[in-house]
């Protein structure tokens, strides 16, 4: 796929979910070799709409990096007419020694479990009915005929979690975990992007019991009936997801297989289908006790002055948990040049981030806008069960 094409699938995804902060920050990643100007462009967007002060920092070096890349030319060499330089293409024995090479993911253990996840108590029952229960009973499970492994997909709006959660499985299950980006595994050049699959599950089965954890799911298991210039590209990366899902090479034992996505309506049915991708789990917006948690978090040891968390959590129905670290991050900002111009500390107070979120339109808005044709007028094989339920009760049209 050439460049240009290659870059305009990314950028496609990013226009379709503009709150999307993980998906912009992959694509300012992809930008940094192929455009710096343009990549710099992109991180001022993605740190005005709250992106981590962290990766923003990551991001701006690395961008400055590419920018010098760019400006250091090579040592001239006089001109001698030459025929063009034939592409290099890899030996068997390279591409022998690349498959051979061990550790290609780092698998991680991650510390937190579903108990530290606050509030959310629909979606953690729905898990441990759905997943996890077989899994923490292998015996009672094998009894049944089940193996231990397993695959489940997250879908809902942006922001609300959805990584954290995967973590917190892998932590329940004892397992360890690999997570992998839209920038792990695109790449332009034709196989690569197939290899690099083959490498996650090669070194999750490695590393078994390992849960393997996929990121913007729609925008690697598209489906692969759309057009465009990366169409092909997709027919390629499903192919191979649904080789690897079937364990046709390889025994999937002790290998859980999660993806978490904000359009789910745009995966391959054939990823789907029973024995694959077919458990499915909502993660809605934060209810007011995870507000509340992710509140206290953000302004754990920052200057404050009584705020009362219930009540801004009140206050911030429908905001998702990106959201609720905007209000905070925009709060503690202004109580900073509060306190610059007094020249002693401001604290924060209830009535500043009440303020805040006041000006704040809860970003899951659009999603759920977004959503209601696909309920009315597509197909559903019980994937929208959830959701139709959570819209009856909110009293949603």
């Amino acid at each position: 796929m050439a460049d240009n094409d290659f870059l305009e699938v990314i950028e496609t995804e990013v226009s379709h979910d503009p709150q999307n902060l993980a998906l912009r920050e992959d694509f300012i990643t992809l930008l940094l070799e192929a455009d710096p100007d343009r990549a710099a462009a992109e991180l001022t967007t993605f740190e005005a709409m709250g992106g981590d002060p962290a990766r923003v920092r990551v991001l701006r070096a690395r961008v400055m990096a590419a920018r010098l890349r760019g400006t250091t030319a090579p040592p001239s060499e006089p001109a001698t007419p030459s025929a063009p330089a034939p592409i290099p293409t890899p030996s068997v024995a390279d591409v022998e020694h690349e498959d051979a090479a061990p550790g290609l993911w780092d698998a991680e253990r991650p510390a937190v479990t579903l108990a530290d996840v606050a509030g959310l108590a629909e979606v953690k029952k729905h898990l441990d009915e759905t997943f996890l229960a077989p899994l923490r009973n292998p015996e009672m499970a094998a009894a049944f005929g089940q193996k231990p492994g397993g695959s489940l997909l997250m879908y809902g709006p942006p922001g609300c979690g959805k990584t954290f959660i995967a973590r917190a499985i892998a932590g329940d299950l004892g397992a360890s975990f690999i997570h992998v980006a839209l920038a792990d595994l695109i790449s332009k050049w034709i196989g690569d992007s197939e290899r690099a699959i083959q490498a996650v599950f090669r070194d999750a089965r490695a590393s078994a019991p390992c849960v393997i954890f996929f990121d913007e799911f729609d925008a690697l298991g598209g489906r692969r009936t759309s057009g465009g210039g990366g169409s092909q590209s997709m027919r390629m990366i499903v192919t191979q997801l649904l080789e690897e899902l079937d364990g046709v090479s390889s025994a999937n034992d002790g290998v859980y297989f999660l993806a978490a996505t904000n359009r789910p309506w745009d995966i391959d049915p054939a990823l789907r289908r029973p024995g694959r991708i077919d458990k499915t789990v909502l993660v809605l917006p934060p209810d007011s006790v995870a507000r509340a948690a992710i509140l206290g978090g953000d302004l754990d040891g920052k200057p404050v002055d009584g705020v009362d968390l219930a009540r801004v959590a009140g206050a911030t129905e429908g905001f998702s948990g990106a959201d609720i670290a905007h209000v905070v991050k925009v709060a503690l900002q202004s109580a900073l040049s509060e306190s610059m111009a007094a020249g002693s500390v401001v604290p924060v107070t209830t009535e500043s981030l009440l303020t805040v979120a006041s000006g704040v339109s809860p970003s899951t808005t659009s999603w759920f806008d977004q959503v209601a044709p696909v309920l009315e007028y597509g197909a559903d094989d019980g994937t929208f069960d959830q959701l139709r339920a959570y819209r009856v009760k909110r009293g949603m049209r």
